[in-house]
Parts: C-alpha cells; structure tokens; sequence
C-alpha cells in the first residue's frame, strides 16, 4: 500500500502550538538571557544568546520541513545506520576528551567552529531504531532472545555511554523513552518489567558514586524532610532556593516582560535549564507557566492522536515516542525548577537555550507532521498492530 502525501493534510493545530511555544521561547530566552549576554560581550551587545538561538532554530526549521517532505517510512532505512553512528559519536566524544585531557563532562562533540550534543543524536536514534526494530520483528517481540534482549542491549550501550561523559540525567529519560515504545510496542509486559526492575537496582549505585549526585538528593530530601524550608541556600540548594524565589516574586501574573531580578547574575543558568523560572518570575503563574505547560500539554495530546489514526506501526510507535519525549523533557525541567523532584540537567524543548537538543526537537516535530499527513490508499488497519491500546 502507498502513502498519499500532501501538504495540505498536515496537523495544522500541531503546527500552531509549535510555532506558540517558539515565539515564546525567543522572547523569553531574550529577555532572560540579555544582561548575561552584555555582561559576556564586555557591554558590546545584548542579543548574543538571541542570535545563537535565532541561527539555531532557522537551522531547526531547515531539518523540521525537510523531515515533512519526506515520507517518514525511508526512516526505516537508516535507523540501524543511525543508532551505529549515535553510538560510535558517544565513543568518539568521550575519546575525544580524554585525549585532551579534560576534566569537563563529555557531552559536546567539537567539530571546527560548530559543536554537537551528541546525546540528543542518540536520544533521535534510540526512538528510531526500537520503532523500526518492533515494526520489523512484528509478531516476535514478544520473544526474549529474538525481542527484548537485542533492543535492550542496544539501549544499554546508549545509555552506559551517556552515564559515563557524565549525563546520568538524560540516559535515564532515554531509558524511560524506550521503555514506553517497547511497552506499546506489545512486549512481553512481565519481561520489560523484570529488566526495567533490574536496571533500576543498577542505577542507583551508578547515581550515588559521583559526589554532586550525592549531594543533590541529600539537599532535595532536606528540603522536604524539613517542610520546604531550604536547608543549604548557599550551597548545592542555592539554584532551587534562587528558582522558587524568582517564581515567588512573578506571582499569580508577573512583574512584567523584561522585568525579572533574578536572571541578573543572582539565578544561575537563567537562559538555560532555569528559564521556565523567569518565564514565572516575568509573566506569571497565570500568563505565563500555565500557558506552557498547557501548550506542551496539546502538543502531546495531538500526537497521541496522530498515533491513533496512522495504519503503519512505525508511525505509530515513532509518534508516540517523539510525543511522549517533548512532554517529558519539559514537565521534567518544570518539576526540576519547582522542586519536585532534585536538580538534573535537562532544558524545556524549544524554549532553553540550547543547539542541537533544538535541532532535534524540530526534526521530530517535522517526522510528526508528516505521520500526521500521511493517508493510505486503502483505510483498512494491518492485521497485526504493536499497539496496546488498539488490541
């Protein structure tokens, strides 16, 4: 069966709550960002941060209509290629720097003037090649050594040599990820479980070995052992102490765009893993955190209804893991800034700043449009579908 592509059928409401979310992004991360960005540029601009992000959302949107012209099933093509490339970019990186001899976390990839997360490469590869994997093995997923086990190892390769640059936080959410596209995928349930289980009891001495992990959750505790009274304002709490401060001081509707005090030099990271505190400090509970929040929240929801209506299983188990990916990176980085959970490092998709995670996430956005456009010929579903939820 073919796919009849037109440009015309593409998820329009998507595409609207896409482009939302990035105008408030640029607007946002100009008005956090511009003090750093004078005080960085010794007084000669304050737009330094908003034209690295303006460049690298032009370069975004290149990626994001070129993922919806192409039909999103060639994707099946490359996606072994692709998780074989992430991998050998996480080994490279990491070579890379140990070569040099830096003591710096290992998590960008320099390539002349241009650097590279390599992760945020292998989180795009993880989603393709387990989507690819399910819809090739079909009825066999349910099998250990034929199903599980390969994916699973794959995964733990990924993840093994994310943890080690050290980025324990984004391994775990790429984990989480595959997880989910397995689990919808129709495996064996009390298989992924039993290695979920197992994962999860390695994990934690891999959390706790390195020191500032350590010292993340002894603060995170403290603080809500003691009722949310902040236990070391000075030390490793004092970034959350300065995030609930700023989203205080916003209040239910702000202190007015452009008018935050703590982005000055007080909050640190306030254009990156903290912005959706200024966003709170600046525009408020009302008018500003809540209406990102719910724009994640549509986005989600118009992807798990694109997986609904596509007939092909990669397009399904893609959609569904590229929507469950944006709402997790950014209900996370929200929890992170309000302090439900302990301090990580992951940004708001389309709104921190940042160069390949945006990239990425516009790419992703783009192969959902497409899924979201594709129509086959003949309506009939296949006889067999990896989805749970549809059986």
């Amino acid at each position: 069966m073919g796919i009849d592509i037109t440009i015309r059928h593409y998820d329009r409401k998507l595409l609207i709550y896409v482009v939302l979310l990035a105008i408030i992004g640029t607007v946002m991360l100009y008005s956090a960002s511009w003090y750093e960005s004078f005080a960085k540029s010794n007084g000669r601009t304050d737009m330094l941060f908003l034209q690295g992000h303006l460049k690298r959302l032009l370069l975004g949107i290149v990626f994001l209509f070129g993922f919806l012209i192409v039909d999103f099933r060639e994707l099946k093509k490359i996606a072994p290629h692709l998780i074989i490339i992430a991998i050998l970019l996480l080994i490279i990186t990491k070579g890379y720097y140990l070569m040099h001899g830096w003591n710096r976390p290992a998590r960008w990839l320099y390539i002349g003037s241009f650097s590279v997360q390599t992760s945020d490469i292998a989180r795009f590869s993880v989603l393709l090649y387990i989507a690819y994997f399910i819809d090739n093995k079909r009825g066999k997923i349910n099998g250990f050594n034929v199903g599980l086990f390969p994916v699973f190892t794959v995964l733990i390769i990924i993840m093994g040599l994310i943890i080690i640059q050290p980025d324990f936080s984004t391994a775990i959410i790429i984990g989480i990820l595959g997880i989910t596209i397995l689990y919808v995928g129709g495996s064996n349930l009390s298989q992924l479980s039993l290695s979920t289980a197992l994962g999860l009891i390695i994990s934690i001495p891999i959390l706790l070995s390195e020191s500032y992990r350590m010292e993340r959750i002894i603060s995170y505790l403290g603080r809500i052992l003691s009722f949310f009274n902040p236990t070391d304002i000075k030390g490793v709490g004092y970034q959350l102490n300065q995030s609930l401060i700023s989203l205080g001081n916003g209040g239910w509707f702000g202190v007015g765009l452009g008018g935050s005090i703590e982005k000055n030099h007080i909050l640190p990271t306030p254009h990156t893993d903290f912005i959706f505190s200024i966003i709170g400090e600046e525009l408020g509970f009302i008018l500003g955190t809540v209406p990102v929040l719910t724009l994640f929240l549509l986005i989600f929801l118009r992807g798990i209804k694109i997986s609904k209506e596509c007939t092909d299983p990669f397009g399904v188990l893609l959609a569904v893991g590229i929507s469950v990916n944006l709402i997790l990176y950014a209900y996370v980085n929200a929890a992170v800034v309000t302090g439900l959970i302990p301090v990580t490092g992951l940004p708001m998709p389309l709104v921190s700043y940042g160069g390949s995670g945006m990239v990425v996430n516009l790419s992703m956005i783009g192969i959902l449009l497409n899924i979201s456009q594709a129509r086959r010929t003949i309506g009939n579903r296949n006889t067999w579908s990896p989805l749970r939820y549809a059986r």
